[in-house]
């Protein structure tokens, strides 16, 4: 992860985008609902992804635990060309331990999966605390602001559900390699506000590498 540096951040509809990874304590203000960390993959990262990606089935890594020796030991068994993996499995185990240390706890959830369709094309808000999400490659998750919201249209699809999307042009984007903490509907006080996003659509062909993860 980053140092801790002096960082230009955003506050407008419930974001907090920062250069650094001092913007993802913000997540604990109340009006924030979405954390950004802003930043590119270091080139070494971006080799390690660029090999993990070269196959073309569709694969995942779970795992729940302390971001320790054995995430690294685990990841390197289980990742598809563990030969070029180190530096992946460098900034996973750096994201990972940032994160729970920011939640005070040694227990984190992890998923790290190469994607070829969408995962979760419908908007929805995830009825959990919070969620630590990037994309190694392809698109990054979509979200809206909460004015280009309508919550009523949230939930599994109905006929008589209103449209989620007030303003389709306010549908905001993560670039690969940034880091958010989403905040969910699971967050004490956050209940009717959290984060509504969705994964992208991919086109024909095309791969995403994402990692989630959820402090335990």
């Amino acid at each position: 992860m980053p140092s801790i540096a002096t960082t230009s951040m955003t506050l407008q509809n419930h974001t907090a985008k920062g250069d650094d990874i001092s913007v993802l304590p913000r997540i604990f203000e109340d009006e924030i609902n979405i954390t950004i960390m802003c930043r590119r993959l270091p080139a070494d990262v971006a080799l390690s992804v660029a090999a993990q990606c070269q196959i073309d089935r569709a694969w995942q890594f779970a795992w729940l635990g302390k971001p320790d020796h054995s995430l690294r030991t685990d990841l390197r068994k289980r990742l598809p060309q563990p030969d070029a993996a180190e530096a992946l499995i460098d900034d996973i185990t750096s994201v990972a331990e940032a994160a729970a240390y920011l939640f005070n706890t040694e227990t984190v959830g992890i998923r790290l999966r190469l994607l070829n369709a969408a995962m979760c094309p419908r908007f929805h808000c995830d009825n959990l605390p919070v969620r630590l999400v990037t994309t190694y490659m392809g698109p990054g998750s979509e979200w809206l602001p909460e004015y280009a919201i309508n919550r009523a249209g949230l939930g599994a699809p109905h006929p008589e559900r209103p449209e989620i999307i007030k303003d389709a042009s306010a549908i905001q984007r993560m670039a690969p390699g940034e880091i958010a903490l989403l905040k969910g509907s699971g967050w004490v006080g956050n209940e009717e506000q959290g984060l509504v996003h969705r994964s992208p659509s991919l086109k024909e062909g095309e791969k995403r590498l994402l990692l989630t993860i959820d402090p335990v």
